[in-house]
């Protein structure tokens, strides 16, 4: 597995995405090598001008080291393709996250999991409906998963929690940066 630096690297280049991760890993043989690409190498796997900058913008920017320091500090964890942990119903999507950031574990019962997601204006029946799909779920030993948003996504950790169940929340704006702010307390249960 190349070094866990480089995935960060790739990770924070803005416009590298899983299908240009890929494309890096197959043209170098691994990350690391493709850190140190060259435009004329990118050009060559089909970067655009814009990706092109961003990358050589961010081998220049970054100390690879201190980020992942920060990362680290953090108590987070990365998961990358390669690691034997990265969760097998995942790299089952076509474009698979090539990098995770996790706080905490993932645990066996997780392999039962289902995503309870939905709006954000949420109704009273949308609450009365959600927790009970989410008693089922956790009487089931199901893990729910949801994105720890306001209205259902809020409503269905809560319930796991209350019921005793255990809950994943997968966040667009990272852990580092609880949203909605109100969910703080919600994200370190």
């Amino acid at each position: 597995m190349s070094d866990l630096r480089y995935w960060l690297g790739c990770n924070l280049v803005k416009g590298v995405g899983p299908t240009r991760v890929k494309a890096l890993q197959e043209f170098f043989g691994n990350l690391e090598s493709a850190w140190c690409a060259t435009e004329s190498e990118l050009r060559k796997i089909g970067f655009d001008r814009r990706t092109i900058a961003s990358f050589q913008q961010a081998q220049r920017d970054l100390n690879l080291e201190e980020c992942l320091a920060k990362v680290v500090d953090a108590g987070l964890t990365l998961i990358t393709w390669d690691s034997p942990e990265y969760p097998p119903y995942l790299r089952e999507i076509p474009k698979p996250p090539p990098l995770l950031y996790v706080k905490g574990k993932f645990q066996d019962i997780d392999r039962f999991a289902v995503a309870v997601v939905g709006t954000r204006r949420l109704t009273s029946y949308g609450r009365q409906i959600t927790r009970e799909l989410v008693s089922g779920l956790v009487s089931s030993g199901v893990t729910v998963v949801s994105g720890l948003a306001r209205g259902i996504d809020g409503i269905a950790h809560k319930a796991a929690l209350d019921f005793g169940g255990r809950t994943l929340a997968v966040l667009g704006s990272g852990v580092d940066r609880i949203y909605p702010a109100e969910h703080q307390g919600l994200a370190e249960k």
